[in-house]
């Protein structure tokens, strides 16, 4: 039964003053306020083709930039202007690093599929080498919830499975905010992730607790500001194209 109350409630609600916000030291309207920077976006026809602000990581025709931990060449496979795991090569991470960033990655798992569950297309990747964005067959795959593709691997679902079938290629749009330490290593505030799986919301602005890990959930450490970007080898030949970042910035005041 409705309370009779809620009506009062609603009205006290939407009397109160909203909370004040910082919009910063402009005048609104003020035309002596800096212009934001030109962007000249991806051609209509190509639209995941990366913007003219954009830092391409992988653009089907070369490995440079990435490397495995003991620092030598990444030695995935390179062909048709993709790149693929190869099972034993290891992890590869870009040898420049980044910190708040817009990602896109796309990635295919492969066809026909092998295995069920989390052996199913399975890599990952990785903000910061240390925050995993999950890739797996999640194409009528069962798994758990925290498992699936574009999870926060461990700690968040995505809100709904757009997985298309294997063979195709999917994509993953990323924004991540990293966390900030003080100079004790105290957390200021969480890593900040949203994720855009084959064009829908999956994962909305969500705060991370930590590190992503199997089995656990460990607490952050305080680390570097800027970091590499990390693809996982998880023994299973996904394929990867068409990676660029941009860095993203404080705004201007």
């Amino acid at each position: 039964m409705r309370s009779r109350l809620q009506p009062l409630l609603f009205l006290a609600l939407a009397a109160a003053p909203a909370a004040a916000q910082d919009l910063g030291p402009w005048p609104q309207h003020s035309m002596d306020r800096p212009q934001p920077p030109v962007v000249t976006p991806a051609p209509s026809d190509k639209p995941y083709a990366p913007p003219s602000d954009a830092v391409v990581l992988f653009d089907g025709s070369t490995l440079a930039g990435w490397e495995v931990d003991s620092g030598k060449p990444a030695a995935w496979k390179l062909e048709n202007g993709y790149m693929e795991v190869v099972r034993g090569t290891g992890s590869i991470h870009t040898t420049r690093r980044f910190g708040d960033c817009q990602l896109h990655v796309e990635w295919a798992a492969p066809t026909p599929p092998e295995g069920e569950g989390q052996e199913r297309g399975n890599s990952g990747v990785y903000l910061m080498s240390l925050y995993e964005v999950q890739v797996l067959d999640s194409y009528q795959n069962k798994t758990y919830a925290d498992g699936l593709a574009a999870a926060l691997y461990g700690q968040y679902p995505p809100l709904v499975n757009p997985s298309r079938p294997p063979g195709e290629w999917q994509t993953y749009d990323i924004v991540f905010h990293a966390p900030r330490f003080d100079a004790s290593g105290k957390v200021l505030s969480p890593a900040r992730v949203t994720v855009l799986f084959n064009n829908v919301l999956v994962q909305d602005n969500v705060a991370l607790s930590g590190p992503t890990a199997h089995m656990r959930r460990p607490p952050y450490r305080a680390h570097p500001d800027r970091m590499s970007l990390l693809l996982q080898d998880h023994g299973v030949p996904v394929r990867y194209r068409n990676i660029w970042i941009r860095e993203l910035h404080e705004p201007a005041p």
